[in-house]
């Protein structure tokens, strides 16, 4: 289902509607972090455009800006503390029926979002589902790598049933091809987005780059944002301070590793800055003079477009998503994950060349402004729609072929849907008859 980012009109208008959606999401705010960053901006553009939302999520925030948020209570993560698993429930279903949605977007969905899948059955809307977290890859961090096969097997099991699969990246949709999820409905691409007027080279100050320099601001400065967790795999910038002594690092964030990270980095150069966020994390970006994120499992890495749109240029590793965001020596540096020292050699010339620096950054810069929010989003209505649009298209013809006596993997098959599509659809024309 390729759609443009223009509007998508069909036979019943629906391109002129406003929507009913219910997003159900396994991680939102207070919490913060790229998923939360994306779905932040996409409500606010949605609401924007007039459509009606209700989202579900860990039990946090009662709504976000006239959004009314839904909190589901849940259970800390013994290896991961900083992570809620809301657990579904079956007053969820009457919940989301007393919403009447025309359609339901569960965000990553891994425990909460369950109830997106049998909500989306028996109310009979479509299902939309979107992958953001790499969570088979991360199983190996925390020494459950045996169960990684078994992870995928339980996500082909349950992304296969939804109307529209999405990923943040080529690579991951490479990825989720290549593990048999897509299998009737194609994954697509949901491209990515970033504040461009939050995020600019004018947010750097003296005050921060004395801040995360601790008192040094003339000398160089290499940071890092994001979670502070194991798999982010932070503590391979240690060999960049060994080889470059005079560098200063800053980490912007936190997470269950900060104890682990702070006895790793003693010794160095190394500042722990904690989470900031609004005109602070945009500042802290503008005033560095390069970030590295040292990760081999991001989806598509949002952190790295912020760094750009700072004027920071950025050295990752060219593994997941980051090749979707970063062109290696024109908006950035690209490493060969399995030789993290080779990013030594990036950061070097991009410290201590000025030039150099002076031409990655714009060039990072112009890259970024092409990234708005506002086309992300109307990128993801235009997706609705299609969906909507399809369901009412493919009703009438899984009657006409069930009239046919076709069987219903010949109509699944002819039709590219799945069988939780092709039984929800079925069920509908039924009740209509009765």
């Amino acid at each position: 289902m390729q759609v443009s980012s223009q509007c998508v009109l069909d036979e019943t208008g629906e391109a002129s509607r406003v929507l009913r959606i219910a997003i159900v999401t396994e991680t939102f705010l207070p919490k913060i972090d790229g998923i939360v960053t994306r779905l932040c901006h996409t409500l606010r553009h949605l609401r924007r455009s007039g459509h009606t939302i209700q989202v579900i999520a860990p039990r946090g925030i009662d709504q976000f800006e006239g959004i009314p948020v839904h909190g589901v209570p849940g259970f800390k993560f013994p290896f991961y503390r900083d992570l809620t698993a809301a657990v579904p429930h079956p007053g969820l279903r009457a919940f989301l029926r007393t919403f009447q949605p025309d359609l339901i977007h569960a965000v990553n969905p891994a425990i909460l979002g369950l109830s997106a899948f049998f909500a989306s059955a028996s109310l009979k809307v479509p299902l939309v589902v979107s992958y953001h977290t790499h969570l088979p890859k991360y199983l190996h961090y925390y020494g459950m790598g045996g169960l990684e096969e078994l992870m995928w097997w339980g996500m082909r099991q349950g992304y296969n049933r939804a109307d529209l699969l999405l990923a943040t990246s080529q690579a991951m949709q490479t990825e989720l091809t290549a593990h048999g999820i897509g299998r009737t409905v194609p994954v697509q691409l949901w491209q990515r987005g970033v504040d461009t007027e939050m995020f600019h080279p004018s947010r750097k100050t003296a005050a921060m780059r004395d801040r995360l320099t601790q008192g040094h601001p003339d000398e160089k400065l290499l940071i890092y944002v994001g979670r502070l967790s194991v798999e982010k795999e932070i503590e391979h910038c240690r060999m960049v301070l060994e080889a470059l002594p005079d560098v200063r690092f800053a980490l912007v964030g936190d997470g269950p590793y900060r104890q682990n990270l702070e006895q790793h980095f003693a010794g160095t150069r190394t500042h722990f800055a904690g989470f900031l966020k609004g005109e602070e994390l945009a500042a802290a970006y503008a005033s560095a003079d390069a970030f590295m994120l040292p990760s081999r499992t991001e989806t598509l890495g949002l952190v790295l477009l912020e760094a750009m749109a700072s004027g920071c240029p950025v050295v990752t590793p060219r593994a997941g998503g980051t090749s979707d965001i970063v062109q290696d020596g024109v908006t950035g540096h690209l490493y060969d994950p399995d030789n993290p020292s080779s990013a030594v050699d990036a950061i070097k010339r991009l410290l201590f060349d000025a030039d150099y620096h002076a031409t990655i950054s714009r060039q990072a810069r112009a890259d970024a402004e092409r990234w708005g929010w506002g086309a992300a989003t109307r990128q993801l209505e235009d997706y609705y729609r299609e969906v909507i649009g399809r369901e009412n298209r493919l009703a009438q013809q899984i009657a006409a072929y069930s009239g046919a006596d076709s069987s219903a993997a010949e109509i699944c098959e002819t039709l590219k849907i799945s069988r939780a599509t092709y039984r929800r659809l079925r069920n509908a024309q039924t009740l209509k008859r009765v």
